[in-house]
């Protein structure tokens, strides 16, 4: 089996099996408990000590699904190397260290029939945005199976056609990676995530960079959504002067369910 190994444990999350358990463990617990499972979540991606208790908000939510979730579709922006279109792994399962999430082999091949899709291992090699989510993933459901997919420059409309190929029905859960604002002063950064939030919530489809880091896949995942008729709740937003207390640059952070 190939697999590919934690890149960013012991920097943006314990590297520890017994002390990644417990951070997740009580960042969940600090979340308010969910109700119905959604179909997607959006969640962000830095650190857990900074924008984990916002992720915790979506992943309680997911509690109801354990023993449903069966595969989880992933997507997040390519940070560390530049790319046109969607990227997809060649390995057969990521590591954490919490364990092996195998590859759902044959939702990846539906992917690489689509626009836009290619496989990369270096897209993947060290990007943090998708890594982030596993042990979240690995807590809350039972066994489930992953596609992965990083996404740089893309039209809306080529993300929304891979997330419609692998919809799937109840067993499979949709999950965009993505923060907010970047590098902006405390005040200004919550209008800017206040004015992004109302967007997101009508369903636009129209987001940039400089609103959310994971601008392409949240506009692919918006169109979808009107398509299927889900609707959004915000279930939090902050950033990280909240979390660290240095509010002169600060990252922001959301999350949201669709249902």
């Amino acid at each position: 089996m190939r697999a590919r190994p934690a890149a960013v444990a012991g920097m943006f999350y314990p590297a520890e099996t017994a002390a990644l358990e417990r951070a997740v463990e009580r960042l969940l617990a600090s979340a308010p408990p969910g109700g119905d499972t959604p179909k997607a979540i959006i969640a962000p991606h830095a650190g857990y000590q900074y924008s984990g208790p916002t992720a915790a908000y979506a992943y309680r939510l997911l509690e109801a699904g354990r023993s449903t979730i069966r595969r989880v579709v992933l997507l997040g922006p390519a940070h560390r190397v530049y790319l046109q279109g969607m990227a997809v792994p060649s390995v057969d399962a990521f590591t954490t260290p919490l364990g092996d999430v195998p590859i759902d082999a044959d939702g990846v091949r539906k992917a690489l029939d689509m626009r836009g899709v290619q496989t990369s291992d270096d897209a993947h090699a060290q990007e943090h945005s998708l890594e982030v989510h596993l042990p979240f993933l690995q807590t809350v459901l039972d066994d489930f199976s992953l596609v992965p997919i990083v996404v740089g420059v893309c039209p809306a409309e080529d993300v929304e056609a891979v997330l419609e190929a692998l919809w799937g029905g109840d067993e499979t859960l949709i999950v965009v990676s993505s923060d907010l604002s970047h590098f902006h002063k405390y005040a200004e950064a919550r209008e800017i995530d206040e004015h992004t939030t109302e967007r997101i919530e009508a369903r636009e489809s129209t987001l940039h960079g400089e609103d959310a880091c994971g601008a392409y896949a949240i506009n692919g995942l918006m169109l979808a959504a009107k398509v299927r008729g889900l609707e959004v709740r915000t279930l939090d937003v902050r950033n990280s002067g909240d979390t660290s207390g240095d509010r002169h640059r600060v990252v922001g952070y959301g999350a949201y369910a669709l249902a």
